[in-house]
């Protein structure tokens, strides 16, 4: 199962992170147990584990339902399925949110350890041509759930090389995710082959010079 990160002071499908999470895991265990044929929740019975009325219970659901965290049985009814989605909010961690100062830290963070590897990583056989965080750090938002960062790579001149132990490309890509990772929980790094890889918009922190190509 993938663990899923939430954030206070944010809204998901219209509630708090923590009723969320609460709300998810009480609906997760009416179905616990039981053999597939008979896993199944109704409508009212969600609206009653969220704390909503008719009205908003529906719109809740039927968002639910878009997002993959329900699967309805059958058009004709309101009986559901739960999806192992659903089990990742349940199970959510839920923590403060990064504070725009803080996420700027990071990119510098970014800018640093893209020097680092490209200077001293000598036995991976890529390094890094540009930094670009894009998608919530372009927003004006002063609180961000994440921090998306494309890390362009390309292949390390000879020059630059160690003479022996190379790590393949596939395993040096790995060795640089996580070292990106390993900033902070926040970091999402995507590694692309080219800037126009990347979702607009973004903004280039880092670009390596063209005499280190």
């Amino acid at each position: 199962m993938k663990y899923r990160t939430l954030v206070t002071q944010r809204l998901y499908f219209g509630v708090d992170a923590f009723r969320l999470r609460e709300a998810s895991g009480r609906v997760l265990a009416r179905v616990a147990g039981l053999s597939a044929d008979r896993a199944k929740v109704r409508a009212s019975e969600i609206h009653r584990d969220f704390g909503v009325d008719t009205v908003d219970g529906q719109s809740l659901v039927e968002e639910m339902v878009a997002e993959g965290l329900l699967r309805q049985r059958d058009s004709s009814t309101s009986e559901y399925r739960v999806t192992d989605r659903l089990a990742e909010y349940a199970n959510a961690r839920v923590v403060e949110p990064l504070v725009r100062s803080r996420a700027r830290q990071l990119v510098a963070n970014a800018r640093e350890l893209a020097s680092q590897i490209n200077t001293g990583w000598s036995r991976n056989p890529l390094e890094i041509e540009a930094i670009a965080p894009f998608g919530c750090y372009i927003s004006q938002d002063l609180y961000l759930d994440r921090l998306p960062i494309g890390v362009v790579v390309r292949a390390r001149p000879a020059p630059r090389r160690a003479r022996w132990r190379m790590l393949s490309k596939t395993d040096g890509a790995h060795e640089i995710r996580g070292a990106f990772k390993s900033i902070s929980s926040f970091v999402q790094p995507q590694l692309v082959m080219r800037l126009s890889d990347l979702p607009p918009p973004f903004a280039v922190v880092f670009q390596a010079s063209e005499d280190d190509a």
